[in-house]
């Protein structure tokens, strides 16, 4: 009965660190994806571009069906036709996104080119007159915010063939990276935790023998 109850313990920590392990594989085998679908983004912008319009036109839409669902649930509130006209808002926007995902594409690099310019103009301002312990950082931040507005402004709308796409796809590059290194790292702790483990039960049934094992059991050698 007591070696069955060992073989338990013994059993429950390294199944649970197999299923860890196995988690995180499947974290790094994730971000393996997400690297190869950024490369192909960044290989075909204009495809990516599209393709994140399209994923946007139905996060909309499936936003907004789910906040019309809430509303209706909560029709006896203050705040149904508040729900209902937001979630109207989401679902008008998704059929024109849907519908006309270049024209979509255009206005969010205008918008995109707009929020670079004003950060960027922010962040130079900002770092001239306050100049801070991170003052030359700022100075580049707001130099290359601005300068980026400004180089995408200048080939608009042409450069919204590819400035969405490009984001998308070295969002999902460097989110990839993130993943593949949480896998890998989370394996090599959960091998490193799991051998720890196994050695103290090793040395523990190595005493319950009268075997000499661990710190204990080591001969003490003259000097």
């Amino acid at each position: 009965m007591a070696r069955t109850d060992r073989t338990d313990r013994t059993a429950g920590p390294r199944g649970e660190a197999a299923k860890l392990s196995r988690g995180f594989s499947w974290l790094a085998v994730l971000g393996v994806i997400l690297v190869v679908a950024g490369l192909v983004g960044l290989v075909y912008t204009g495809v990516a571009t599209l393709t994140s319009m399209l994923l946007f036109g139905w996060l909309l839409l499936i936003g907004g069906a789910v906040g019309l669902l809430h509303a209706v649930q909560a029709r006896h509130t203050n705040f149904f036709w508040l729900g209902v006209v937001v979630a109207a808002l989401n679902i008008a926007a998704g059929v024109v996104v849907m519908r006309t995902p270049e024209a979509a594409a255009e206005a969010l690099t205008m918008f995109a080119a707009l929020l670079f310019l004003t950060g960027g103009l922010f962040r130079l301002v900002g770092s001239l007159v306050v100049r801070g312990p991170q003052f030359g950082w700022t100075l580049v931040q707001g130099a290359f915010g601005l300068l980026l507005g400004v180089l995408v402004l200048a080939t608009w709308p042409s450069s919204s063939q590819y400035v969405i796409g490009t984001f998308f796809s070295l969002s999902l590059l460097f989110d990839g990276l993130g993943l593949i290194a949480t896998g890998y790292g989370g394996r090599r702790i959960v091998g490193m935790v799991s051998d720890r483990l196994a050695d103290e039960q090793e040395e523990g049934r190595a005493r319950e023998r009268g075997e000499p094992g661990g710190a204990a059991g080591k001969p003490i050698q003259a000097e």
